[in-house]
């Protein structure tokens, strides 16, 4: 997470785009992200060893930092490297910026580094950046053509949930027009190079703004009823309600075949309302075990996810995003947490 995440409501008319896929059985279902805004993490070395130690498969990191990809060589783990916002404008006017890019951040460590998708922007659509995205996109892509390598890795963006502009019920999920213009020939963009869209799905925020319509055990994975029925579909959580309404809006532009990756989802342990240790470890644990069974829209297909994130940050604000780690930075679990 980047920059602030975007509040989404099951009851509002924002959410977040994004779609499914089933994950192959060569990829973990989870992985975790990897920030680094902290002056007290330890070093990538120690990070990669941590996410081994804890058979974490999946690492999704911000920016392509170097003495990371260095310390990724050789580990196996599958990662998520984005291209920063601040670099959008430039790979896509300059198709040699893109080139460039790729030669430096990718094909220098391949093949000891797993990489399987580049991330183009982080929550930058709708917004001033938004229009630098597609073309930044297309650059990369053509990029990794030129290298043999637009099979083995897929070109995305993340977006948050900004993106909808009707999002309940589920089914009735809708771009809004200030990201239908840049969403539309991204999903096809993503439906011609099979590749997934990557979102970023929060229920914490959602019940943290909402208390008073979406209850605790909704938000948590908890409920045993089924709390919104849409049609032939019944949720008993957010997740689900959040991941579906995207697919519903994908399908209204041609996008049913393109897949969701949930780029980041997770629950504070401190900072704000119910941002409590009990929570952050119930959401997170039953998060790690609902995602093998896909949504009601979707049943049986494994949704690949990354929990935001690893360490708590001490360089976030506000004081409420310095705590979503798993782990202290001094390498100890915020939590005891199974990642089988």
């Amino acid at each position: 997470m980047a920059i602030p995440r975007i509040i989404w409501s099951v009851y509002s008319t924002a959410l977040l785009v994004s779609v499914l896929t089933a994950v192959p059985a060569s990829v973990s279902a989870i992985g975790v992200c990897y920030g680094r805004l902290g002056n007290n993490l330890p070093q990538p070395g120690e990070v990669v060893n941590l996410y081994k130690a804890n058979k974490i498969g999946s690492m999704r990191i911000y920016d392509p930092n170097q003495e990371v990809l260095q310390a990724l060589r050789g580990s196996n783990i599958q990662l998520v490297v984005g291209v920063p916002n601040e670099n959008l404008q430039s790979l896509a006017s300059d198709p040699s910026a893109a080139s460039n890019w790729v030669q430096k951040n990718v094909v220098a460590f391949r093949p000891s580094v797993s990489f399987r998708y580049i991330a183009v922007g982080n929550e930058v659509i709708p917004g001033g950046l938004a229009q630098y995205v597609l073309p930044a996109m297309q650059n990369v892509q053509k990029a990794l053509s030129s290298a043999g390598l637009q099979n083995q890795i897929k070109v995305s963006t993340s977006v948050a949930t900004i993106v909808l502009g009707t999002s309940y019920p589920p089914s009735a999920g809708a771009f809004s027009s200030a990201a239908q213009t840049h969403m539309n020939p991204i999903v096809q963009f993503l439906a011609r190079n099979g590749a997934p869209l990557l979102v970023n799905v929060y229920p914490y925020f959602s019940y943290k703004d909402n208390r008073n319509q979406i209850s605790a055990s909704y938000a948590l994975f908890t409920s045993t009823e089924v709390v919104v029925k849409d049609g032939q579909f019944g949720y008993r959580n957010l997740f689900d309600a959040m991941v579906d309404a995207v697919y519903a809006a994908m399908e209204k532009v041609g996008g049913s075949n393109v897949a969701i990756v949930v780029s980041e989802s997770g629950w504070p342990s401190a900072g704000d309302f119910a941002a409590t240790i009990e929570n952050a470890k119930t959401y997170n644990q039953n998060l790690i075990r609902h995602v093998g069974r896909g949504t009601p829209r979707r049943s049986g297909a494994p949704i690949e996810t990354y929990i935001f994130a690893m360490f708590n940050e001490n360089q976030k604000n506000p004081e409420l995003e310095k705590h979503f780690g798993l782990f202290n930075p001094n390498k100890q679990p915020v939590y005891p947490i199974s990642f089988a």
